[in-house]
């Protein structure tokens, strides 16, 4: 591997990594169309810091994404504040996000929608609440997952 001085400038983040280092966005849920097949197939699930929902993906949803492992979105209302109060929201979650994503492997999509508390709140226990909302969706996609499996096994079979 090139040393970070190798690179041309502007190359090399801020965090001094290269760029094959520098994490991936893939994991970010972006199109209007997305969201909204996630509001429309999950249910409204609560945290103590924000709400959320989550909807595994179909066959063809699964065509269209970069990603075959989980996409996370956020959603911040103008009711949280002037666009520098949300965008710190949003910066903040991203990170935690970021951190807690290891979590989380099924292919689903998670919409987060953060409660003004986020903003006062410390930023160790925003880590902990994402872990433990990314844990509980991985659990319940895994249940989801494995009901259908467990059905056909104990279906009597015809002579």
């Amino acid at each position: 591997m090139r040393a970070p001085e190798d690179f041309p400038p502007g190359r090399v983040s801020v965090l001094g990594k290269t760029p094959s280092m520098v994490p991936s966005t893939n994991f970010r849920l972006r199109k209007h169309a997305d969201y909204q097949r996630v509001y429309k197939a999950g249910r409204k699930q609560f945290g103590r810091q924000m709400a959320y929902f989550f909807a595994l993906r179909d066959a063809e949803t699964a065509e269209r994404s970069e990603t075959a492992g989980p996409r996370i979105g956020l959603t911040v209302p103008k009711a949280l504040g002037k666009a520098v109060a949300r965008n710190r929201i949003k910066r903040r979650l991203r990170e935690a996000v970021r951190s807690a994503l290891p979590a989380l492997s099924a292919p689903v999509d998670v919409v987060l929608h953060p409660k003004r508390s986020v903003l006062e709140a410390e930023f160790a226990v925003l880590e902990r609440e994402v872990q433990t909302i990314f844990r509980s969706v991985q659990a319940a996609v895994e249940k989801r997952i494995a009901e259908p499996a467990g059905q056909q096994l104990s279906e009597p079979r015809g002579r």
